[in-house]
């Protein structure tokens, strides 16, 4: 069974940066999509981008389009999530999932089976 591990959350201001990890272990994932999706209090797990098997394609919620990035290394079976210029509506968990396919990214949550157990981002002055 896949088990998903993300890392790279914490506290940052405004404007600022993180990157985000995600490494995957007990299954083989590089023929998969993998994807980021997030949660903040109260709210429902949303999209936030997902990128195809090969990191040919890439996709991203609107809300996040221009300064998120979405990446992956099959070699280390990881994959990445460069956020700049981050906002305060940007707190929240944030967590990684294996898609079904290598090439179809859905957007909901009731779509992936595998999920990490999330790393808090809190963008706070």
């Amino acid at each position: 069974q896949v088990q998903l591990v993300e890392s790279g959350g914490g506290l940052v201001q405004p404007g600022g940066s993180l990157r985000l990890s995600c490494a995957a272990s007990g299954g083989d994932v590089t023929r998969y999509g993998l994807v980021w999706f997030r949660q903040a209090p109260g709210w429902e797990r949303e999209f936030v981008a997902g990128v195809s098997w090969d990191g040919g394609s890439t996709y991203y919620a609107r809300s996040v389009r221009g300064r998120f990035t979405i990446s992956r290394d099959n070699a280390k079976h990881t994959v990445y999530l460069q956020m700049n210029s981050l906002k305060l509506e940007d707190t929240a968990v944030y967590y990684c999932a294996v898609a079904k396919t290598g090439s179809v990214i859905p957007t909901i949550e009731s779509s992936y089976d595998y999920w990490g157990q999330g790393t808090q981002v809190t963008v706070s002055s």
